[in-house]
């Protein structure tokens, strides 16, 4: 079982690799054994990634990519396939808030739109079309990890409102995309993670923040980056072999418990407070 869910030999790209959930799997998947490319728009950050995954004495590739252009997802992919031979196992997990975020839909402009969607959306197509091309011909079968949130399964307020709706477009791109290339030895599944803190706490008032958060969790408090690692190792490795086409939610409880992050007050009922 344990050998399982080694990587040893395993090559993995991670796009929004330079911090937070994106560093965390990206140093799991090299602690299990993964060779990792590691690709973001801030080259300092992912260069800074590679030399701990070298530290590990694993192989490291850094490509600074914005992954809502396509013609830069695409270089990435040909660039591994270059300098790698080739990949098992992309991780599309680049997302960001955008422009949209806490603002009413009537001021949101199509520019904020476009821009949010195609980082937290396109962004996932591009990926994931441009490993699927090098996967139909590769001797190994492929494997797409994407990252959603869990802001697409309730609806959402001020916050999170274009960001929800395009992170529910990835839950069911990756479904669609599961039962299209399960033919082809192409596994596809998701993680949908809850409220996870993306760094270390150091002022007080985000420490404050937090603990509210968590108060609000069945499990009583928010998650960490470095718990989505185990469940990345897990779903890029052989041990989750049968398993495609599903949604993993990590959230401490929050959806199952009633909780969600949409910006209102459940105890009154008013809306517009932070989650």
């Amino acid at each position: 079982m344990l050998e399982s869910l080694r990587m040893d030999g395993k090559r993995v790209i991670v796009t929004g690799a330079g911090r937070g959930l994106g560093r965390q799997m990206a140093l799991h998947l090299a602690d299990a054994g993964a060779d990792i490319v590691c690709a973001a728009r801030t080259e300092s950050q992912i260069a800074a990634v590679a030399a701990e995954i070298e530290a590990k004495s694993r192989r490291a590739l850094v490509i600074p990519t914005d992954v809502s252009d396509s013609s830069q997802v695409n270089a990435m992919v040909q660039q591994t396939i270059d300098e790698w031979g080739g990949f098992e196992v992309m991780i599309a997990n680049a997302a960001s808030s955008g422009p949209a975020s806490m603002k009413h839909v009537t001021e949101i402009s199509d520019e904020d739109w476009r821009e949010t969607v195609d980082i937290n959306f396109s962004s996932v197509f591009y990926s994931a079309r441009a490993a699927v091309r090098h996967f139909l011909t590769a001797e190994k079968p492929g494997n797409i990890i994407t990252v959603s949130s869990g802001t697409s399964l309730r609806g959402s307020g001020l916050q999170f409102f274009v960001d929800g709706a395009a992170k529910a477009g990835v839950i069911n791109l990756s479904q669609s995309l599961a039962t299209q290339l399960a033919r082809d030895r192409i596994r596809v599944n998701c993680i949908v993670p809850g409220f996870i803190l993306q760094k270390t706490l150091e002022a007080q008032e985000e420490t404050e923040v937090a603990r509210n958060q968590g108060s609000r969790i069945p499990i009583r408090r928010v998650g960490e980056a470095w718990e989505l690692g185990p469940l990345a190792v897990y779903l890029a490795s052989d041990a989750s072999a049968y398993m495609t086409g599903e949604a993993f939610i990590i959230d401490g409880g929050g959806l199952a418990g009633g909780l969600a992050p949409t910006g209102w007050d459940v105890q009154s009922g008013i809306g517009g407070v932070s989650s």
